[in-house]
């Protein structure tokens, strides 16, 4: 049977709200609301860790950032013989869309990371107080470790991915291989991405193609379940589960980069199945050697220990 007769149609207009030069899209929307939701969850779940809630605030402020500009470095680089070698001021124009997910997970993890281990030391604080008193005066702050907090996060995160990932269904923006399958998307707004690449390429502007950000949703839950109910406070030392999300992670996103059509780089690989392979390396090799599984144990009175094995 004609895939086109039960592909699944998409016509809504990408930007949510258009006020002047103002433009909101429905993956910009979604974006800040998957990112507020893991703020909030990581700052309820760190407190009952015993962590003060205005230390994740805090860190959170420097993971954003870091994520931000990861997520722009990432598409520059993919997208730099394209567009931004002929208009190099527009790497700057983030408003205007253009970010990859894998830079804003590393870079969001880095910009956190770098929070933590730098605010406390005595030659800032010292730096601080010397040449910006007039910002105001800094002391030692009560911050957790990285991977304490890394772990406290990782569940927050995968899920503020697939939410994010809803805006992603809705604009179009990800170019996938054509398709049979029932389930395939077809693109019918004139502002969609999707559409412009189809024609772009001599398809059929009714050509369905796989909704690879669909089944990256499904696999963000499939980490969901594994990170909340099986490897939840079970793996030490801390930054374990972290590791565990990233290679869960890089791993699906590996595979689910061969139904999209991306830039190939080297030996029929994309920027984002390279970034995995390096991802997975890194975090198997060190789930590998570092990794210790914890039982838990309830003891009369219903306090829960841990004792590793």
């Amino acid at each position: 049977m004609n895939g086109i007769l039960y592909s699944i149609r998409i016509g809504m207009d990408p930007d949510m709200i258009e006020i002047g030069n103002f433009v909101l899209t429905w993956h910009g929307f979604f974006t800040f609301i998957g990112v507020l939701m893991a703020v909030i969850l990581v700052a309820y779940w760190a407190k009952k860790e015993g962590i003060i809630p205005d230390t994740v605030y805090s860190v959170a402020v420097w993971a954003i950032l870091g994520g931000v500009i990861g997520a722009r470095i990432i598409h520059v680089i993919d997208f730099w013989g394209r567009i931004y070698k002929h208009d190099p001021i527009s790497v700057f124009y983030v408003y205007e869309g253009g970010i990859a997910v894998f830079g804003a997970v590393l870079g969001g993890f880095l910009g956190g990371a770098l929070y933590i281990i730098i605010r406390n030391r005595d030659g800032f604080i010292n730096f601080w107080n010397s040449y910006f008193p007039w910002l105001g005066r800094l002391d030692k702050i009560n911050l957790p470790s990285v991977g304490r907090l890394a772990d406290i996060t990782a569940p927050a995160l995968i899920l503020a991915m697939a939410i994010g990932r809803i805006g992603d269904i809705i604009n179009g923006e990800h170019i996938s291989r054509v398709t049979n399958l029932a389930w395939g998307f077809v693109y019918t707004h004139p502002k969609t991405q999707a559409l412009y690449a189809s024609i772009a390429e001599g398809r059929s502007s009714l050509t369905p193609s796989h909704p690879a950000v669909v089944y990256e949703m499904i696999w963000d839950g499939v980490i969901l379940g594994a990170l909340w109910f099986v490897f939840r406070n079970r793996l030490r030392p801390h930054g374990m589960l972290f590791a565990v999300f990233l290679a869960m992670y890089s791993l699906g996103r590996f595979f689910i980069s061969f139904v999209r059509e991306d830039k190939i780089w080297i030996v029929g690989l994309d920027q984002s199945q390279i970034i995995s392979l390096i991802v997975l390396a890194i975090t198997v090799t060190l789930l590998i050697s570092k990794a210790q599984i914890v039982r838990r144990i309830q003891r009369p009175g219903g306090r829960v220990v841990g004792t590793s094995s």
